[in-house]
C-alpha cells in the first residue's frame, strides 16, 4: 500500500501536475483568444454600423442636394421660359404692327388708284370710255 501511495505521490509530482499546467495554460490562452476574437467581432459590428450610418448620411444629403438642384434647374427653366416669351411677344407685336402699318400703306396706295382702277373698269364693262 506504501508504494501505491508513494508512486501516486511520484506520479502526481512527475506527471500529472505538468499536464494540468499545460492544460491550464492551454485553456487560459483559448480563452484570451476567444476574448480577442469576440473584441474583434465587437469592433468589426461597430465599424460596420458606423459606415452604414455614414453612407445612409451621405445618401440623404445627396438626395437633398438633388432636390435642391432640381429645384434651382426648375426655377432657372421659368426664368428661361418667362424670357423667351417676353421677347416672343415683344417680335409678335413688333410684327403685328409692321403688318398693319404694311396694309396701311397698301390701302392708301389702292385709295390713291381707285378712281383710275374704277375709270379702267367701267371703260372694259361698258367698252366705251367713261
Amino acid at each position: 500500500m506504501a508504494n501505491f501511495v508513494f508512486l501516486i505521490w511520484v506520479l502526481n509530482l512527475i506527471l500529472y501536475k505538468p499536464i494540468r499546467n499545460v492544460l491550464k495554460q492551454r485553456q487560459a490562452k483559448v480563452s484570451g483568444l476567444e476574448e480577442s476574437i469576440e473584441s474583434f467581432h465587437k469592433d468589426a459590428t461597430d465599424k460596420q454600423e458606423a459606415f452604414d450610418a455614414g453612407l445612409r448620411s451621405a445618401r440623404v444629403k445627396g438626395l437633398e442636394k438633388k432636390e435642391t438642384l432640381l429645384a434651382e434647374a426648375a426655377n432657372e427653366e421659368k426664368t428661361i421660359i418667362s424670357q423667351i416669351n417676353e421677347k416672343a411677344q415683344a417680335e409678335l407685336s413688333q410684327v403685328r404692327e409692321q403688318v398693319a402699318s404694311d396694309v396701311e400703306v397698301a390701302r392708301l396706295s389702292l385709295l390713291k388708284e381707285v378712281d383710275s382702277f374704277a375709270e379702267a373698269i367701267g371703260e372694259k364693262i361698258l367698252g366705251r370710255a367713261v
